[in-house]
């Protein structure tokens, strides 16, 4: 039985993409949740509900920030773990998972301190009016507070999976996500905290997954464990860490970036368009943004299903499935994203209005909403690509594209268009131009220095 789980070299290519996709898009699904529920609440507050969005779109940055440092030492800590492991060496791995440990609580205390008496200059360096300043400051004010509880359940989850426990491993998302679920009505309407209710209700979900990591962690169940001895920064080893790490901390830290630019940029150009301007199409931007994240999701689990598959066929020689998965997840890709495409050209109000009922913000939101999905298609063709390039461990051009789209492509244009006669318009402009380029460049060249090169040594 093991065996028939594990053995990607026979049997159906697609039946074994999508086994290990759905599971992947459940459970980025329900991380999602975290943010998306607490958008929705807010945005539906009476009276104040768009402002409210808006300051909650300009803490956005700060909090993928947050969540670079966590990527940092989980994502790079977790190999060396798993490789302590393979070779037998279960005091090496107990060091590593104690030395993360540390360093997770140590990066907190340094998001805590900085965000904390820093928040006001950050977050209107990060594209805060006065107005919109109000709400952001309620929500971070009390979400920073949660910082180490967030970090160190999502930095040390992937140590629960490395051990073999992929449900406990779900489960901390899950309970996150179903307590923050309930507590956001009760705390945002019920108790009438608004904006500072979603934050509370956030931190409390978050301080309940980390005490389910810990627990399980320093119990009996886990094979390798948290001690108080191994809770320490080993310098050697930090640098190991962070080495392996830093893919996860640049493509989070880059996504910040773009949210820093294009809020400032929607901030200037939307101010020259009337008064409030600014604050309306950041809050716009945070609507679509959230969208994007949802209808794409999909995408992201039918890329990060078929990095399994086709790595272990590549390694076995088994070319021909190897490329029989790639077109499959690009077509899978592709399909879906034109279906959603359809769907969100048909019913653009509808999908604004999930997230306010500001009949301004609405309006506004379904025009720009047609230009941002513009070329929607292509992020597969990103996907497909950079998942190829990954599964076949070739992760220097992974990264490479990843950055490409977002520093050569979105971050310049964010800039340049709105100053070139698009005006504001010019900062929805560049995601899909960045689709279509971005996508085009990382498939073709996947496809003409990998896909291509899949021939002859199949018969082998």
């Amino acid at each position: 039985m093991q065996h028939n789980t594990t053995d990607f070299s026979s049997g159906s290519v697609k039946r074994h993409i999508m086994a290990q996709a759905l599971p992947l898009t459940l459970a980025q699904a329900v991380q999602l949740l975290y943010n998306i529920v607490d958008r929705i609440y807010i945005g539906h507050l009476p009276e104040v509900g768009q402002m409210a969005l808006t300051g909650l779109g300009i803490t956005f940055p700060v909090i993928v920030l947050i969540a670079a440092f966590t990527q940092l030492v989980g994502t790079g800590g977790t190999p060396l773990f798993s490789m302590a492991r393979g070779r037998r060496d279960e005091k090496e791995a107990e060091a590593i998972l104690g030395n993360a440990f540390a360093l997770l609580l140590i990066a907190a205390a340094g998001c805590f301190l900085v965000g904390f008496f820093f928040r006001k200059p950050i977050l209107f360096a990060f594209g805060a009016s006065e107005e919109s300043y109000y709400y952001a400051d309620q929500y971070l004010h009390i979400y920073i507070w949660g910082t180490a509880f967030s970090m160190v359940s999502t930095g040390l989850n992937g140590y629960i999976n490395a051990q073999g426990f992929p449900k406990i491993g779900m489960a901390t998302t899950i309970i996150g996500a179903v307590i923050n679920i309930i507590l956001d009505p009760i705390f945002i309407f019920l108790f009438d905290m608004g904006v500072k209710g979603a934050a509370l209700a956030t931190v409390i979900s978050q301080a309940v997954s980390c005490v389910w990591v810990l627990r399980f962690l320093t119990g009996r169940k886990a094979i390798l464990r948290i001690r108080r001895s191994c809770i320490r920064v080993d310098f050697q080893q930090t640098k190991r860490i962070c080495a392996l790490g830093v893919t996860g901390f640049v493509m989070q830290g880059t996504n910040s970036l773009v949210a820093i630019l294009s809020n400032n940029q929607l901030q200037i150009f939307g101010e020259q368009m009337m008064a409030g301007g600014g604050d309306l199409y950041v809050g716009v931007m945070t609507v679509l943004s959230s969208v994007r994240e949802m209808l794409g999701l999909p995408v992201g689990g039918i890329a990060s299903g078929s990095q399994p598959v086709i790595g272990f066929n590549y390694g076995a020689g088994k070319y021909d499935r190897v490329k029989e998965g790639i077109r499959f997840s690009a077509l899978l890709g592709a399909g879906y994203t034109i279906i959603s495409w359809a769907v969100v050209m048909l019913i653009p109000r509808v999908m604004i209005a999930m997230f306010t009922d500001d009949a301004t913000t609405i309006d506004v939101g379904a025009r720009m909403l047609n230009i941002y999905f513009f070329g929607f298609v292509f992020m597969a063709f990103q996907f497909a690509g950079q998942s190829t390039f990954q599964g076949l461990g070739k992760a220097k051009q992974a990264i490479f594209f990843a950055i490409f789209r977002k520093i050569v492509i979105i971050a310049p244009l964010t800039l340049l268009l709105p100053r070139v006669g698009f005006g504001v318009e010019g900062v929805f402009i560049a995601e899909p131009v960045s689709n279509i380029v971005g996508g085009l460049c990382c498939f073709t060249t996947m496809w003409l220095t990998l896909y291509k090169k899949l021939d002859a040594p199949a018969k082998a």
